[in-house]
């Protein structure tokens, strides 16, 4: 198992990466999108909370006015991964507090994004079904709808009487979706002139995840905490050798990691000028990338090297795990985060993990094996992070820098972040009037850490992998009981001892795997607890 782990979430922070890797994804931003290029010069910027750059009152704030303003709902934002989508049923989706429903179209060879309600009675869609003329049918009173919105059929009006299904009053808003890089984009405004907004602002596109000598492993998993949040905890390598202690045994550490969690080295980073559209942020090996609203990724070395190509010595960066230790320096990896706010308190992660080495892993190991790793990670982290969001919400967004003790450049990412969204997001996600502004109750432990439902009923390969798992486990508990019962129905001397022996041992085994594969179920697919104390 080991050796899985560095292609399923490889840790992001050992960055090798030549000046033209970092162009050609670049170049895939939209002109109303720049950001700076690698290959321009310019000095870079170190964010800290004690640094004058970060705005720290509300007229420092209304003066920022006079800059563009970052409109939420004029953005592409990832729904979901395609792979894990079922053609045969419809999909209830919630992004930036909007309900959606997705179906494919098989009229049209598309998938489509409604508002998930019914105009008849407001009726969730996500609930209905495909009919057989390929329409999406809502089951409450039957009502269907083509891939346009418009109303196909009313059961209940009648035949020879006026075409009520005509009217717009029974059309289903549709906003525009686009796939690309292997996820399904929708736009948060349905008005009819947005409709082919794809043909002049996509989504920002990142090559690597569409070429073929890249393998592409994805997961998505909902978790019980805000956009920022989540946000700030994937800008911030500090935390990697010590939130996520457990995963990482000592001896398979770098010496230059241990010496970092025993005595502690400087983390450098540096930000180039917060823009509304992002930022770039560079660390010793290499630069990462905000796109506003969602995207933030980079590149890492899959050797582990504890020497940068300077010859200068590591100092203190986070692990790579040392899983794959013979990979050539000049293979490339990646780690793409799609962050997406879904309502306050509540957020998606949608990460990419792609590498162009070893990439026969992915065909023989299955998916699910893969996000073992990533989840044990995100579980690692959320009770932290859920009543962090809870503290800073009393604070307030524009207290965050005064609350929080931040003096040195290791989280320049976070303070990077908090500034453009003080300066240009309106202080946090545009609601749209939409939520009272309270997050809602902690809810109990195993709820907060459930698996199932904001992970494994939407995997296509977890959700898969549960059921044959428990058929397996159902098997074994019936082959140890069919076991026993042949040994006490057996005649004294109907079988041998040898047979006896053999049945008995076989219903023990069986038991046992039984109740292991049991335990594996559960902590792998429904809930899994994490305490840092003993891990």
């Amino acid at each position: 198992m080991e050796a899985l782990r560095a292609p399923s979430f490889p840790s992001f922070h050992r960055q090798l990466i030549s000046r033209h890797t970092f162009q050609k994804p670049i170049l895939h931003i939209p002109s109303s999108r720049r950001l700076i290029l690698p290959s321009q010069k310019s000095n870079f910027k170190c964010f800290a909370a004690i640094s004058q750059t970060t705005p720290s009152t509300e007229e420092e704030i209304e003066s920022d006015k006079r800059e563009e303003k970052f409109e939420w709902y004029e953005q592409w934002y990832p729904v979901c991964a395609e792979c894990d989508l079922d053609k045969r049923r419809p999909h209830a989706k919630k992004v930036i507090g909007i309900d959606l429903v997705v179906w494919w179209d098989r009229n049209e060879n598309a998938w489509k994004v409604f508002e998930d309600s019914c105009p008849h009675r407001m009726a969730p869609l996500s609930e209905g079904r495909i009919d057989q003329w390929g329409r999406l049918q809502c089951v409450y009173h039957g009502w269907c709808f083509g891939g346009a919105g418009d109303c196909k059929f009313i059961p209940q009006a009648p035949r020879d009487g006026p075409p009520v299904h005509t009217s717009n009053k029974a059309c289903v808003a549709v906003y525009p979706s686009y796939v690309q890089n292997g996820l399904l984009w929708f736009w948060p405004n349905s008005d009819p002139r947005y409709k082919d907004i794809h043909s002049t602002k996509k989504p920002h596109y990142i090559p690597e995840l569409d070429d073929p000598s890249y393998s592409n492993m994805i997961i998505s998993r909902e978790v019980a905490y805000g956009y920022e949040i989540l946000i700030e905890n994937l800008m911030d390598p500090a935390h990697i050798p010590y939130a996520h202690y457990g995963m990482m045994k000592t001896g398979e550490l770098p010496e230059s990691v241990r010496a970092d969690r025993e005595g502690g080295r400087p983390l450098e980073i540096s930000v180039q000028k917060v823009d509304v559209n992002g930022f770039t942020a560079k660390q010793i090996f290499g630069e990462n990338y905000f796109i506003a609203p969602c995207i933030f990724y980079g590149h890492y070395s899959p050797s582990g090297d504890d020497q940068s190509t300077d010859g200068k010595e590591d100092v203190g960066l986070p692990p790579v795990p040392m899983i794959l230790p013979h990979v050539p320096s000049d293979k490339k990896s990646m780690l793409i985060f799609y962050c997406i706010p879904v309502s306050p308190g509540r957020s998606r992660l949608i990460s990419a993990a792609t590498r162009n080495f070893a990439v026969w892993l992915d065909l023989i190991i299955p998916r699910w094996v893969f996000h073992m790793t990533p989840n044990l990670i995100i579980d690692s982290d959320l009770y932290l992070l859920h009543m962090e969001e809870k503290k800073l919400r009393d604070v307030g967004p524009l207290n965050w820098h005064k609350s929080c003790y931040i003096p040195t450049k290791a989280d320049a990412f976070s303070t990077a972040f908090r500034r453009w969204l003080n300066k240009y997001g309106g202080t946090q996600v545009d609601w749209k009037n939409k939520y009272s502004g309270e997050l809602p109750p902690t809810p109990p432990r195993e709820q907060l850490f459930d698996r199932y439902w904001t992970h494994t009923v939407s995997c296509s390969s977890c959700s898969v992998a549960y059921k044959r798992l428990n058929v397996l486990k159902t098997a074994l508990q019936v082959i140890s009981v069919a076991s026993v019962a042949a040994v006490a129905a057996a005649k004294q001397g109907a079988i041998s001892i040898a047979v006896r022996y053999y049945l008995a041992s076989m219903a023990v085994l069986c038991f046992v795997a039984s109740k292991w594969l049991s335990h594996f179920i559960r902590k792998t697919f429904i809930y899994h607890d994490y305490d840092h104390a003993f891990h």
